[in-house]
């Protein structure tokens, strides 16, 4: 298992130098000037060209690449161009707020949608149907709309819920009970966005799964035993509709990361996401590419470990990785 672990690990690693070097010459290549946006209106064309010249942005493309690649492999992500700061420590800032919301909506969301699909399942004709439509109008509904939705009844109607931030601007001064409950209450608007969605793609995942494995001849065969219901549903259909719904793992994690940057945009929520749509409107290039490049090792991350999950689940899969 572990040869086959590092062996898609390093197919990981050339999906990550596509995706950096794709954005990076697509960052070039689109409008916008950073150096322009840096000194405004009013500069002129020398102190542009100047400037230019410092952050080394009027050499090749080419030559920019290779120098950028270099200093990121050695762990110099460099500079902010809008902020002045390190790189290293803007993201270092923000990757503590992503894992927090994205981790806990991804077990919230597998969790409840597993839970729904095992009983879309079983249940009668109605409640299937009923909770069908739901789950797919949850799937199809875009992150940034629900948000948005979620802001203006709890926030502007019902004023229960803070829309903006991680945490109230007294935040810094709060201790103990009341810093929890402020830091949930902010949580609760991103988190619920980022799961409601999610729950439906996997609902509807563990629905057609457990269908597949409960008209296969090994369940009738333990159902003709005399076994429970709920052991046929547990021991038998469960396990094995487990293994491409931990696939999916996979797959959700970064639906997740990538839906995550624009609800962080929505909410004010100070993450990767948020940090990332910041500079690129701002033509941040250094805090652009840093990003996404440490996107891209998040998402194959997610991979990784949902390879392992599968592996450990059903052990014919663990052997056939061995033998290969």
């Amino acid at each position: 298992m572990l040869p086959a672990l590092a062996r898609r690990a390093a197919t990981g690693l050339a999906v990550v130098a596509g995706v950096v070097t794709l954005t990076f010459f697509l960052l070039r290549l689109a409008p916008g000037d950073p150096v322009e946006l840096l000194l405004g209106p009013t500069a002129t064309p020398a102190q542009v060209a100047a400037q230019r010249h410092t952050l080394a942005l009027d050499r090749p493309l080419a030559v920019q690449y290779v120098a950028w690649l270099g200093r990121f492999a050695r762990g110099e992500w460099g500079t902010s161009i809008a902020t002045g700061r390190p790189v290293r420590a803007l993201l270092g800032e923000a990757v503590p707020a992503t894992l927090e919301l994205v981790g806990l909506s991804l077990v919230l969301s597998y969790l409840l949608g597993v839970a729904v699909g095992a009983v879309q399942a079983i249940a009668r004709p109605r409640v299937d149907t009923a909770l069908s439509v739901a789950t797919v109008t949850l799937f199809a509904v875009p992150g940034y709309w629900l948000a948005l939705m979620l802001i203006m009844v709890f926030t502007y109607w019902a004023r229960a819920l803070p829309a903006f931030g991680r945490a109230g601007l007294d935040g810094d001064l709060l201790a103990g009970g009341p810093w929890l409950a402020d830091r949930l209450r902010h949580l609760v608007l991103p988190l619920a966005t980022l799961t409601l969605i999610g729950i439906g793609g996997i609902a509807r995942f563990v629905r057609g799964a457990m269908h597949d494995v409960v008209g296969q001849p090994f369940v009738r065969t333990a159902q003709a035993k005399g076994l429970a219901p709920f052991a046929v549903l547990w021991r038998h259909v469960a396990r094995n509709a487990l293994i491409p719904v931990a696939i999916l793992l996979g797959l959700s994690f970064p639906a997740l990361f990538s839906g995550g940057v624009f609800v962080e945009f929505v909410f004010a929520w100070p993450g990767v996401g948020r940090r990332l749509v910041e500079a690129v409107l701002a033509r941040d290039y250094p805090v652009v590419m840093a990003a996404t490049a440490l996107s891209a090792m998040l998402v194959v991350a997610g991979n990784l470990l949902a390879d392992g999950v599968v592996g450990w689940i059903d052990p014919r899969i663990r052997q056939r990785s061995d033998a290969a």
